[in-house]
């Protein structure tokens, strides 16, 4: 059985925060993806600013986080 008495002394502000810094590093490690990996087999004249799977993670993560942030 896993055993989580350790995290007992972590207060909800803490865990919050801990939550908050990790999807901004998630939001970081998505801005390290090359552009020409997500556009990978579509043709640039085809390649439009909405297909851009960075902004639609940003969103997403956005979201999250600020539903986070509120509760």
């Amino acid at each position: 059985m896993l055993n989580f008495n350790w995290l007992s002394g972590v207060s909800q502000e803490g865990a919050k925060m801990i939550f908050l810094g990790l999807f901004i590093l998630i939001g970081l490690l998505v801005l390290l993806i090359p552009r020409e990996y997500i556009f990978e087999g579509v043709p640039k004249e085809e390649r439009h600013w909405y297909m851009n799977l960075k902004l639609w993670a940003w969103i997403v993560l956005g979201v999250i986080f600020y539903t986070y942030y509120i509760f």
